[in-house]
């Protein structure tokens, strides 16, 4: 929240006015969650929150791409680039593949129907490990281990 803020200063002082509506976004969102929670936010669930926003900004992209709106693709993509900057490094499709190797073993899943089971340990792992990952992403991997 900190970094933000002092971000955000920095932005308005520059005047760079696509990065200050971004970081604002992001200092209400973590606001919010704050005051929700009554508390100080750690950096694991500050991290939670600007990923939630990542999720949004990715999710207008899609839909403006396919609407056409090259213009708001635009600015959704810089506010994108904004926010992952806060943000550890992603889990690369290597740390996913082997979380996943792990947590079918950890569970000794054989079919599908321990897809959740699954899911949820290789999330545990990816998390213990401070790479986050998608989770559409490690659910593919899950699905392709578990019927290959």
């Amino acid at each position: 929240m900190e970094r933000v803020t002092a971000d955000l200063t920095a932005a308005m002082k520059a005047k760079e006015q696509a990065r200050v509506d971004a970081l604002r976004m992001a200092k209400a969102a973590l606001k919010n969650k704050e005051i929700d929670k009554r508390s100080a936010l750690d950096d694991a669930e500050s991290a939670k929150v600007l990923q939630g926003l990542v999720k949004q900004r990715e999710d207008s992209i899609e839909q403006f791409t396919k609407a056409g709106r090259m213009e708001l693709v635009k600015k959704e993509a810089d506010e994108l680039e904004f926010i992952r900057a806060y943000l550890p490094a992603e889990a690369s499709d290597e740390d996913i593949a082997a979380a996943v190797a792990k947590a079918i073993a950890e569970t000794g899943a054989t079919s599908a129907k321990d897809m959740g089971k699954v899911m949820k340990a290789a999330l545990a792992v990816l998390q213990a490990a401070g790479k986050p990952a998608d989770g559409k992403k490690v659910s593919e991997a899950v699905r392709a281990k578990l019927q290959g």
